[in-house]
């Protein structure tokens, strides 16, 4: 089954895309909602929330009574060729990673079902693989797996631009990450206990054994990262 999210965020992209080929311009108003979700083969709730999404981005402004106006149809694309992650140094990785991870396994930990818990589980099965090879280039692929299966499993759909980022920051990260058998058998520990809060239900355990892997990760990178002090080092 196909979740709302995942149909939310296509529809988001969906009318991105077409403000952006011009099909609606900057003043004019969209289609009414019976029109454009039939046009877009979903729900009226799933279209409401992806102009709520929109309106979020700047994109569009509903008006009771009267549509949804586009505000500012040429800033529905980033410009090509440019990726912020890209030119983030890895204390800036590190730091959105433990702004977001935290409060994303909290999340994970309340609604994932137990395929959802299946899929990370063999992930980390993967990662134990990869460390019994001594196979640091699986190590890495399979630490990146789960993070992503982490970040597909949020269910706000603004939160998909944003870890797409984060994602894209952590493969070109990657050289960092192919370091020793010790930090991969230290990765899969940590890895093992955000999954085993998750399996749990255990919100608050998940955001602090996220927490603490990311601060971990920042020591064997040598980097020293900047924290609120509400939450202390461990």
């Amino acid at each position: 089954m196909i979740s709302s999210s995942t149909v939310v965020t296509s529809v988001v992209e969906k009318l991105r895309q077409a403000l952006a080929r011009g099909q609606w311009r900057s003043g004019d108003m969209l289609p009414g909602q019976r029109e454009l979700a039939e046009q877009l083969g979903i729900s009226r709730p799933s279209l409401r929330e992806a102009v709520t999404v929109l309106e979020t981005l700047g994109l569009v402004r509903a008006l009771p009574g009267k549509g949804v106006l586009v505000l500012d149809a040429d800033a529905a694309l980033p410009e090509p060729g440019i990726d912020t992650s890209a030119s983030a140094s890895l204390a800036d990785v590190l730091e959105l990673r433990y702004t977001l991870e935290p409060f994303i396994v909290g999340l994970v930990a309340q609604s994932a079902n137990s395929h959802d818990i299946g899929q990370l589980r063999l992930t980390l099965m993967d990662m134990r693989e990869a460390l019994d090879a001594d196979d640091s280039e699986a190590g890495v692929k399979a630490y990146i797996a789960l993070h992503e299966a982490l970040f597909a499993l949020t269910t706000n759909p603004i939160f998909q631009s944003v870890v797409q980022q984060t994602s894209n920051a952590l493969k070109q990260s990657a050289d960092m990450l192919r370091n020793s058998p010790e930090h991969l058998a230290a990765r899969l520990k940590e890895s093992n206990a955000v999954v085993r809060a998750i399996r749990e239900r255990n919100s608050a355990e998940a955001s602090a054994q996220m927490r603490q892997h990311i601060l971990a990760e920042g020591q064997r990178m040598g980097i020293q990262l900047n924290i609120p002090d509400e939450h202390p080092r461990p």
